[in-house]
């Protein structure tokens, strides 16, 4: 059975900072590319990064580039997302996910998480 599971969300003010993990089960983790959405209510879930099986290559959306940053540990079937300079539009619920395909940034990926909730408060 595959699982990802995110962890790290929480609250955090307008300029801080917050690192969600995702560990991953149940697949083999090297052979998945990996991203992270997010979502609020009413709204379909929003691209905001991806990373390709080796790490070499991240995308972002172009309202966190320079501020999040995306990276993965094989060794321990984990992605990351370091998230920076944070702003009130960026609360959500933060999601992860896993797909055979590299360099997707729409929310067809093949699993998902559960998400973990983000608030940023002004």
């Amino acid at each position: 059975q595959v699982q990802l599971v995110e962890s790290g969300g929480g609250s955090a003010q307008t300029g801080g900072s917050l690192r969600l993990s995702c560990e991953v089960t149940g697949l083999t983790f090297r052979l998945y590319a990996m991203g992270w959405f997010r979502q609020t209510p009413g709204k379909g879930r929003e691209f905001v990064a991806a990373i390709s099986l080796t790490g070499r290559s991240s995308y972002y959306m172009d309202s966190v580039k320079g501020r999040f940053t995306v990276s993965r540990d094989n060794a321990v079937n984990t992605v990351y997302l370091q998230m920076n300079s944070l702003k009130p539009e960026d609360t959500a619920v933060y999601f992860c996910a896993a797909d055979r395909r590299d360099g997707v940034m729409s929310p067809e990926y093949e699993y998902w998480g559960q998400g973990t909730q983000v608030t940023v408060s002004s």
